[in-house]
């Protein structure tokens, strides 16, 4: 498989959501710069993304939209589909179940765990919840490739050894904290705190800006 960098996948994750509304429009073709200006980069941007996955458009038609979505499909998902495994079924963790069940047709959350007795043992939100105790037995038996952790920062890095002792080799981390991994595992973190507070900062450095200029 041809490498790319994750700000590449991470458009061609964009551009594929931005695909599939243009589909459901009733768009049958699209130009690279009508892709670029709704994904908020250059044509040329667009054009070498999709050249890295050996895909070309033509100059006087463009793209052809279901083909390209294919393209993408074939290159971004495994082909048997990837099994992920939630840990921490508090408030975010129900949020992040419900949020992705049945959104992507190849990545599927098939386990989540949880260390409150009252959760698990049961199905919530369509998934099956396990106590802590069985995380290692179940990520083997489900082919689980993939952990979210959802738990509070004290607790994330010891969940995330305990799913790398368990063979996972990418972790979406939603603790507000940066995790620790050796090399061949992947981790993405998402700090929603930090994102809220430089949207905030932001908005208020361009008020400030706009009040300025106003006087």
């Amino acid at each position: 498989m041809q490498k790319v960098s994750p700000k590449t996948i991470g458009r061609l994750s964009l551009y594929r959501g931005l695909l599939e509304n243009l589909r459901q429009d009733g768009n049958s073709t699209v130009f690279s710069h009508e892709l670029a200006a709704a994904a908020n980069c250059s044509a040329a941007q667009v054009r070498r993304d999709l050249m890295s996955i050996e895909y070309s458009g033509s100059p006087v038609h463009g793209y052809q939209v279901t083909e390209l979505i294919d393209r993408i499909d074939i290159f971004l998902d495994r082909p048997e589909g990837t099994n992920v495994a939630l840990v921490g079924v508090g408030n975010l963790g129900r949020a992040v179940l419900d949020y992705f069940r049945a959104r992507r047709p190849k990545i599927s959350i098939v386990a989540a765990f949880d260390i409150n007795e009252n959760k698990t043992d049961r199905v919530i939100l369509g998934c099956p919840v396990y106590p802590m105790s069985r995380l290692a037995d179940i990520v083997t038996a489900k082919n689980i490739l993939v952990g979210i952790v959802t738990v509070p920062a004290a607790s994330a890095q010891q969940v995330a050894e305990r799913l790398i002792r368990a063979d996972v080799k990418g972790i979406l981390n939603f603790a507000p904290i940066r995790l620790k991994v050796p090399h061949h595992v992947y981790v993405e973190d998402v700090d929603i705190t930090m994102c809220l507070e430089k949207v905030a900062y932001f908005s208020w450095l361009r008020t400030e800006e706009r009040g300025v200029r106003a006087s």
